[in-house]
């Protein structure tokens, strides 16, 4: 199945109804409303099971309202920042780990999309993408804009800002900014620090150094030495493994799983599967593989299962999530999932078990 941007906007329409219908059906707010539906159920296999928690980041919409929510990332202070879409809202909302929102800020990133985190201790800085206003942004984590970075001139596959859509960063050790164009043209774009254009590889395809929405990127630092880049090519439901200088080293095929952006944390890589199906099945999951890229865990999905080493597409526990769009590990393995043209709902987090 290869999924396609014309069917996401397809949904995106069907989802608009949904959205306004979602303050009085239960069945599409479930975490709003403060349904005990599934709550306290356990999830996932092997030595990755959690216990569901859709009541965490609920809060009253009258007061911290929100519409699609997209990534989160974790401070050094141990807040929770999270990307939520909206022009008439906050863009930013910071949790604590109990579920208490702290702060929000940001009214110029109506489509707050990848949301990326660098540096250490009071010198941590957020890289945040909008395929809407087709711009990244650095920002102080109390919201100051230090950084803009548009469409890149140099590249002569733009021809508009219009179509530079960027959905995800990955910050390097020495500064350097990788920008996946997942939206657009599908490039990955390398910048120095100050936002300087290095080279840009990838684009629209379907060959091995290509992409088909390359919706996330992230650095593998599980061999230091050897530090690569994983990219999703989300519609051909693949990761790709490259060198930080762009060059193609591996594929990794997870039939039936949409990956949203790849996580490392310790030996594995979580990823959400926002869709297995079809846009409007709501059956999306999360998985997690082990450092042979094997999956082992599918929490809101069936037990993993390979025939002649291939995954066999999942299915959807029809109960766990709606359209989850990433997750957060934090330092007790227990996650954190924001969902996209979910109703409106507020992330859930599934404590380890």
């Amino acid at each position: 199945m290869k999924t396609t941007k014309n069917n996401r906007r397809d949904f995106l329409k069907k989802t608009a109804l949904a959205t306004g219908a979602g303050l009085v059906a239960p069945s599409l707010t479930f975490g709003i409303l403060r349904s005990k539906n599934n709550a306290g159920e356990i999830i996932g296999h092997g030595n990755f099971k959690y216990r569901v928690d859709k009541e965490w980041g609920v809060q009253d919409p009258a007061k911290i309202p929100i519409n699609d929510c997209h990534e989160m990332v974790l401070d050094s202070q141990g807040r929770i920042f999270m990307t939520t879409t909206g022009e008439n809202n906050n863009n930013i909302l910071i949790y604590d780990k109990s579920g208490k929102v702290l702060d929000s800020w940001g009214t110029v990133f109506p489509g707050a999309h990848g949301l990326s985190i660098t540096g250490e201790g009071k010198d941590q800085y957020l890289f945040i993408t909008d395929p809407d206003t087709h711009k990244v942004f650095k920002t102080t984590l109390d919201g100051r804009i230090l950084m803009t970075i548009e469409r890149p001139k140099e590249v002569s596959g733009y021809t508009s800002n219009e179509q530079f859509k960027p959905t995800e960063t990955a910050i390097m050790p020495n500064g350097d900014i990788y920008i996946a164009d997942g939206y657009g043209e599908n490039y990955i774009i390398q910048y120095n620090a100050k936002g300087e254009y290095i080279r840009h590889f990838g684009g629209k395809g379907d060959g091995e150094t290509e992409f088909s929405c390359c919706h996330g990127i992230t650095m593998d630092t599980r061999n230091m030495e050897n530090p690569t880049l994983l990219i999703t090519s989300r519609a051909t439901q693949q990761f790709k493994r490259f060198t930080l200088e762009g060059e193609h080293l591996e594929t990794v095929s997870l039939p039936g799983c949409s990956v949203c952006r790849p996580v490392v944390h310790g030996e594995n890589i979580y990823f959400a599967v926002i869709v297995t199906k079809t846009w409007d099945s709501y059956d999306g999951m999360l998985a997690i593989l082990d450092k042979d890229n094997k999956v082992v865990s599918l929490p809101g999905g069936s037990t993993p299962r390979y025939a002649n080493g291939t995954l066999l597409a999942p299915e959807y526990d029809g109960k766990t999530f709606r359209n989850p769009h990433d997750v957060l590990v934090d330092d007790d393995g227990s996650l954190y999932v924001p969902q996209w043209a979910s109703g409106k709902t507020y992330p859930i987090k599934l404590n380890r078990v």
